[in-house]
């Protein structure tokens, strides 16, 4: 997609404050610090109109991006930070529980793990509960550029053998410094935006 008209529509907390457009959402997920930030910024062609921070936990809220007048990017809070409170935790999971399981217009989740190591049992968690709910997964491996190219292999492999990822289940390797996947990440994005209703039988 050429995306030249993007903006940050709302920062939500509530069911109540989301969209009402009926535009296709497509929620992006991962630990905390795993670059999905990073990952809409190069999506949408910004530099920094998706808040990046080197702090683990920043995103607390559901955050909004329109593109285009046509689809919405919608940041989930980071999952597995150990130093955000237990009550705030379990707000953020409500939050998103609730978000995943019951808007109709989420299209599918695009999952980011760390391509420098294998994934996290939190990963692991992460992609067993959205297959449970039939939710189309994009898994992007992030931070490619600091892997080596002959280790991209090595990697694919020990993403889909550590999560277990399903056959159908695609993987893309990316980097935000070098753009890396970023054309195969849209085509899948694309493609979803297509179905008029995402199948969860």
């Amino acid at each position: 997609m050429l995306v030249n008209d993007v903006s940050i529509r709302i920062s939500a907390v509530a069911p109540s404050q989301y969209p009402t457009d009926g535009w296709p959402e497509i929620a992006l997920v991962g630990r905390s610090n795993v670059g999905k930030s990073s990952l809409t910024n190069k999506l949408i062609n910004r530099k920094a109109l998706a808040r990046t921070s080197s702090a683990p936990g920043k995103t607390q809220t559901l955050n909004f991006y329109e593109v285009e007048h046509q689809l919405f990017f919608v940041d989930v809070p980071g999952y597995g930070y150990a130093k955000v409170s237990k009550a705030k935790r379990a707000a953020f999971g409500a939050m998103i529980e609730a978000y995943l399981t019951e808007r109709s217009v989420l299209r599918s989740v695009v999952q980011l793990v760390d391509g420098r190591h294998a994934p996290t049992a939190d990963d692991i968690a992460m992609y067993q509960y959205l297959a449970y709910y039939h939710l189309p997964v994009l898994v992007v491996a992030t931070k490619m550029d600091k892997v080596k190219p002959s280790q991209y292999n090595r990697s694919e492999s020990a993403v889909r053998k550590t999560m277990t990822l399903s056959p159908g289940t695609p993987l893309v390797l990316f980097s935000a410094e070098t753009g890396l996947g970023k054309d195969a990440v849209w085509e899948w994005i694309e493609a979803r935006m297509q179905d008029p209703e995402r199948s969860r039988a």
